[in-house]
């Protein structure tokens, strides 16, 4: 076995109330295998779990994000169901992403392809190296695009835009991915890591309950009419309202002091 076979395909570090999460088969460009998915989606799970986790920052090990399913892991072995391999593996990482009680940066360094770009976007905010290129690669193996992708795309960037993404399979640079609306932020490679750092520690320090909820009713309001859209912002503002960090913002903007949320 080699060196980097022995080495776990994911690697979980705390830094203060933020949990780094870093795919780890740099050889490999951090393309997933089931090996990796079993290790991953705990760890997205114990994060969720721990209530002294108030962010998720995810990020590839050297010089990619994820290149995507690895084609050579067994689980894709000739004759296999694809669908099958999403319904076991994508579709609960993609849930679990997407409804992860804390917020979720991605600091996506080098290639972002097929799953791994819509692995990306799944997170609540997506900051990328200026080198990062974002692909969605599944027309040129004749699939559609997955992890999510076919919600993802359209509602960021429109249905033209994501249609011609899907169906040219064409690399998107970082800095164009911005323009387009795909990523919030594009940064130098040597910036990167403190920046999506800083924006994971920024967001941790927020109150977590009402970034979920931000989240949540972003999401649902895209199928609401304007009425009912109001109608769930009073809900969630019933419930928000009510919550010891409702109480504490309000306090600490009439104190003109900084705020400690602590509700998650």
């Amino acid at each position: 076995m080699s060196a980097a076979e022995s080495e776990p395909p994911i690697r979980v570090a705390t830094a203060g109330s933020v949990r780094v999460i870093t795919l780890n088969r740099p050889a490999a460009l951090n393309s997933f295998t089931a090996a990796m998915h079993e290790r991953l989606l705990p760890a997205l799970e114990a994060a969720a779990a721990d209530s002294a986790v108030r962010a998720v920052l995810i990020t590839g090990a050297g010089r990619g994000f994820c290149a995507g399913q690895d084609l050579n892991d067994p689980a894709m072995a000739a004759g296999v169901d694809v669908g099958a391999v999403i319904e076991r593996f994508y579709r609960p990482l993609a849930s679990r992403v997407r409804s992860m009680p804390v917020p979720v940066v991605a600091a996506v360094n080098g290639v972002a392809a097929g799953a791994g770009a819509n692995f990306a976007l799944c997170c609540d905010v997506v900051i990328a190296a200026r080198s990062a290129s974002f692909i969605q690669a599944f027309s040129k193996i004749a699939l559609v695009p997955d992890c999510g992708g076919t919600w993802l795309l359209p509602r960021l960037v429109g249905r033209a835009q994501a249609m011609a993404l899907a169906m040219t399979g064409d690399k998107l640079a970082a800095d164009d991915a911005v323009r387009m609306g795909l990523i919030w932020q594009c940064v130098d490679d040597i910036a990167l890591h403190d920046t999506a750092m800083a924006m994971a520690q920024r967001l941790a320090a927020l109150p977590c309950k009402a970034l979920v909820e931000i989240r949540r009713t972003l999401d649902a309001a895209t199928i609401l009419s304007f009425d009912d859209a109001i109608s769930q912002e009073a809900a969630a503002q019933s419930a928000l309202g009510a919550s010891p960090d409702f109480a504490e913002g309000v306090a600490a903007f009439k104190a003109k002091r900084a705020a400690l949320f602590t509700d998650r």
